[in-house]
This record gives C-alpha cells, sequence and structure tokens, in this order.
C-alpha cells in the first residue's frame, strides 16, 4: 500500500531534541527492522529488575480465579518519574526491545516497572488466564500501585509523576486503560482531570484490532503470523490453573486456531467476557473511543512507521486528521521503521524519543 510522505512536525522534534529517523544497514526496509533483535540478539546487561507482586482479580468470564502479575523495578538512587512498561502480543518483561527500552529509560534517570501481563512469563505462574488488548481490570490495579510507588520511592517528600510506555499491543492496553479509567470516574462523579498517568508514549500500536488481523492474515506475513501463534497457544496451555477440555480441544484438536484472528474467537474473546471476536475488536479498539473523545487521555506521543508490517499505518493517520492539534495527542510517522524496530545509526531511535518525550512532560 502507498503512504503519504509523513512530514514530523519540525517543531515537536525539535522541541524532542531528535533529529529524524535513519534506519541503519543492513536493517534495510519494514521486515529487517521488525527481525532485527531476532536476527541479531541484543547484548544487554544481567536482568537485576527487583521482583515486585501485584494482585488482581479474577477474569470477567469467571473463567480464571484472581492472582497476581509479576513487575520487575529498575530504580535509580533519585528516580525523575516511574515509567510502567509494557510488552506486546507474545512478548514480556524479558523481551530484549522492552528490556532495552527500560535500560535506556533508566539510564535517562526514570525509574521503570516492566510489568508481565496474564499469562507471560515469567509471571505465568501466579494468574490463570492470558491478557486481551483491553484487560482494564488487571492493567487499573498496577497503576493504582504504581501511584503508591511514585510516593515511596522519592525521598524528597512529594509524589513522582507516573508515566507509561507501551510497546506494540502494550501501548493499546494502556490507551485502553486510560479511556476506562476517565469515563468510570465521570460515572461516579469525581473529578476527570484526574488522570490514571501523567503521560504516556506509545510505539507500533494498534488502534484498530480488525485492521491488525487482517494485515497479520496476509500471505507475506505467514512467517510472522505462525510464530505468535505458537507463543500464545504455550502460553495458554501452560496455565497452571489449568485449562478446560473445551480449550484443550480448540488449542491442541483439529480445530487448533491457525490465524490471529481464530485465537481471539476461541480464546480471548470469550475469557475477557465479550460476545464474541467482532465485539472484542470492535470494543477493545481505541481508535473510535480516541476520535470522539481525545481529551480523556494524558499528553501523549504516538509513533507509527509507514512499513509497519504488522499493524497498518492507516488507522494513526486516521487519527492525526481527527484529533486537534492542541489536544494531547501528537502522533509520529516515519516511513521505515517495521514493526517495534527504528534501529538508527545509533541504536533504537524509538528508545531515545520515549526518554525526550517524557523529558518535555517533567519540564510542562
Amino acid at each position: 500500500m502507498s503512504w503519504p510522505d509523513p512530514h514530523p512536525d519540525p517543531q515537536l522534534l525539535k522541541l524532542l531534541g531528535v533529529d529524524p529517523f535513519q534506519q541503519r544497514l543492513p536493517w534495510w526496509g519494514g521486515d529487517l527492522q521488525t527481525l532485527r533483535d531476532t536476527l541479531r540478539p541484543v547484548d544487554l546487561p544481567i536482568d537485576q529488575g527487583q521482583p515486585l507482586e501485584i494482585q488482581v482479580p479474577a477474569l470477567t468470564s469467571g473463567a480464571a480465579g484472581s492472582g497476581a502479575l509479576l513487575a520487575f523495578l529498575d530504580c535509580p538512587p533519585a528516580p525523575k518519574a516511574l515509567v510502567v512498561v509494557l510488552h506486546g502480543l507474545g512478548g514480556s518483561s524479558r523481551r530484549e526491545g522492552l528490556r532495552r527500552l527500560g535500560i535506556a529509560l533508566y539510564e535517562a534517570g526514570y525509574a521503570v516497572l516492566r510489568l508481565n501481563m496474564r499469562g507471560a512469563d515469567p509471571g505465568r505462574h501466579l494468574a490463570g488466564g492470558t491478557y486481551a488488548a483491553q484487560c482494564n481490570s488487571d492493567l487499573l490495579p498496577v497503576l493504582h500501585r504504581a501511584r503508591q510507588l511514585c510516593v515511596t520511592l522519592n525521598k524528597a517528600g512529594m509524589p513522582l509523576p507516573l508515566f507509561g510506555a507501551g510497546l506494540s499491543l502494550g501501548g493499546t492496553m494502556l490507551l485502553n486503560a486510560c479511556l476506562s479509567a476517565q469515563s468510570e470516574r465521570v460515572a461516579a462523579g469525581l473529578d476527570p482531570a484526574r488522570q490514571p498517568l501523567d503521560g504516556l508514549f506509545c510505539a507500533s500500536s494498534p488502534l484498530d484490532l480488525a485492521a491488525c488481523s487482517a494485515s497479520i492474515e496476509r500471505p507475506r506475513n505467514r512467517v510472522y503470523q505462525r510464530w505468535l501463534l505458537q507463543r500464545l497457544v504455550t502460553q495458554t496451555l501452560a496455565d497452571p490453573f489449568g485449562v478446560s477440555d473445551l480449550d484443550l480441544g480448540r488449542l491442541s484438536g483439529a480445530e487448533q486456531p491457525r490465524t490471529i484472528r481464530a485465537f481471539d474467537s476461541a480464546v480471548t474473546a470469550p475469557r475477557w467476557g465479550f460476545l464474541d471476536v467482532d465485539a472484542y475488536y470492535r470494543e477493545a479498539s481505541p481508535l473510535q473511543h480516541l476520535i470522539q473523545s481525545p481529551q480523556k487521555l494524558p499528553p501523549t506521543l504516538m509513533l507509527q512507521a509507514l512499513d509497519d508490517p504488522w499493524v497498518p499505518a492507516c488507522s494513526a493517520l486516521d487519527l492525526e486528521e481527527a484529533v486537534p492539534t492542541d489536544g494531547p495527542i501528537r502522533l509520529i510517522f516515519t516511513r521505515e521503521g517495521g514493526h517495534n524496530g527504528f534501529h538508527g545509526r545509533a541504536g533504537c531511535w524509538a528508545d531515545a524519543l520515549a526518554a525526550s518525550w517524557l523529558k518535555t512532560l517533567l519540564s510542562n
């Protein structure tokens, strides 16, 4: 598909203190940008994050009991803020891209809380079930706990600001959590200005789940889809709280899902209380909610590559056209970068962009 040339706001890039993205050889093109960490694993230091368990309630469907999510806290001596960092589909706190982002934020002076969503290793043993694009009943307790940490981590007495950073589906989850929290506060007659986060950064995050599902089902993406499905099925079958005979048959028998949509239809939608997969994709896609009520978000920067082989850029382009330029949502598009790639001449450009964006929020 042909996209218009991206024109990042030069004033925004100047404000952030970053140069336009330039991909680095040999990681040329959307696929190689996407696969870089797989083809050449990142050399990262030993993970010394402090484990933290956060209690979460049972799933809406009642298919799995309450439990806990496992996070890892990396905290410098005098943190500027706390950043909750979320992985994408099939990911975890151990994935190279997530750890590299956490290290970049830590080195920029932020405390970092790397969260494993329900079902992700290394916290698979703590809670039954698996996560979804809209899992507010899991994520909102995490953000509440993070607010408490903002008080205890600052020795000066004032609570630290709380930010979020999501890669791929992790950004979608954070967007949905912010939208849900604002709606609940309005319904309860509480101050809607009180946000669950003080700022947000999203990279390559799906805004329209149906469009993303259709994109990943394209013949060119069959290897990607097979890899994602293998991780999702493995996570689901490893549930320490048990897998029903019905789920077992759907996942390991003749009906084994062969697409992400089929997996969401068989597992994700019913586990999270959606009528069917179409209802899940419709209700858990933040695009229309963001267009209708962009003011429900804290200051938010979204990064999207036009050559992303997984997440079509059309949704982010539609959002850019619809939201006011003086609202809380800012978008940056790059022609290259792939899906969660953005490997440039000085390392991962997206990591530096995230740190710069959060720095501007601290100065406001």
